[in-house]
């Protein structure tokens, strides 16, 4: 695991729509081993690599992983200085209560506040807060001394540092600044096809960066790197959760946004099998990623998704395990060596 690089991904801010921190940091990072690197009107940052010797530049692949992440927005500056926010991406308000907050391009700290228990009715102590309730204080006593340092439209990132727990990280923004760093190491290599790197933008809001990319590329195949929910958690009836941590990356067969292209999944179960490499069937339950646009580009792209589990995802701090970050490498490296264009032949 390249430690150092997904600690600076997961620290800096970078919600949906203001990915420019996470894409400076990626270009920095890549330009010395890419033979073109640039990025597209709307944000969007490609690493294409060439094949290597005796490869066949005229199949294409396509690896993504997209770079922004759920955060919030201010959308209002009040008399008493505090902010009005809503959520960009799907953010559940009980996450929210008490926790700190960098905004905008200068980072203004502050802290996302509820009516405290002693001042509520007793009706309000028993319901969940909703975003409309909840307010971010930055210590300014007045509107015109809180508009002296944010402005409407600013994002909001969570301010959590990245905690190392031995076997686990603890980090905002896993999802998916874990992927990039593991599209990242999949760059330094070289494979039998042109391979085009892409770190999409506004997958929360959408997948928008991702549909753009796919029909920029026009790849025959494409693999999506994500950060996905676990439910793995105690509870009283022992269903098959959608993945577990510490199991090895999940492969995914159907999510809300696509069938996963059988053939690409039969080639990442084979690979791992083969190559002895701990992995998981995520289970059908939900949930969407780029995969869902970029199969669908031109006349269609054979997709397949691979996750890092992560609990306490779209939160302002979430766990990783470490093995399952190098094992999703380990796969996706060995999957791409084997792969060749009769695996999605028709």
């Amino acid at each position: 695991m390249n430690q150092d690089l997904l600690i600076r991904l997961s620290e800096v801010s970078g919600v949906s729509g203001d990915e420019g921190r996470v894409r400076q940091l990626l270009a920095e990072a890549l330009r010395p081993r890419a033979d073109r690197l640039h990025a597209d009107s709307m944000g969007n940052l490609y690493v294409e690599n060439e094949p290597a010797p005796g490869g066949r530049a005229d199949f294409r692949v396509m690896v993504a992983a997209h770079m922004d992440e759920v955060g919030l927005m201010v959308t209002g500056i009040e008399s008493s200085g505090v902010l009005a926010f809503e959520a960009v991406g799907g953010i559940d308000a009980r996450v929210l209560v008490s926790q700190p907050v960098r905004i905008g391009d200068r980072g203004v700290p502050g802290l996302i506040g509820l009516k405290p228990p002693h001042l509520s009715a007793p009706a309000e102590r028993g319901q969940s807060p909703s975003i409309k309730g909840l307010r971010i204080d930055i210590g300014a006593s007045s509107k015109a001394a809180a508009s002296e340092s944010v402005k409407l439209g600013d994002r909001v990132c969570f301010d959590t540092r990245v905690l190392d727990l031995g076997p686990t990280l603890l980090g905002k923004a896993f999802d998916d600044r874990g992927g990039c760093a593991m599209l990242a190491e999949l760059l330094e290599d070289r494979y039998a096809f042109a391979l085009h790197g892409v770190f999409t933008v506004q997958e929360e809001v959408g997948l928008r960066g991702a549909r753009v990319a796919a029909h920029a590329i026009a790849p025959q195949a494409a693999f999506v790197l994500e950060c996905g929910t676990t439910d793995d958690a105690p509870k009283e009836i022992d269903d098959t959760p959608v993945m577990r941590l510490g199991a090895g990356p999940a492969i995914t067969v159907m999510d809300r946004s696509m069938v996963a292209d059988a053939r690409l999944v039969r080639h990442l179960i084979d690979t791992a099998e083969a190559e002895g490499i701990p992995y998981q069937v995520r289970a059908p339950k939900g949930g969407g990623t780029d995969g869902g646009r970029i199969h669908l580009s031109r006349e269609g792209v054979p997709t397949a998704v691979v996750s890092i589990p992560c609990r306490y995802l779209h939160a302002p701090a979430s766990l990783i395990h470490k093995s399952d970050y190098d094992n999703a490498v380990a796969l996706l490296r060995a999957a791409l060596k084997r792969l060749t264009p009769e695996v999605v032949a028709r």
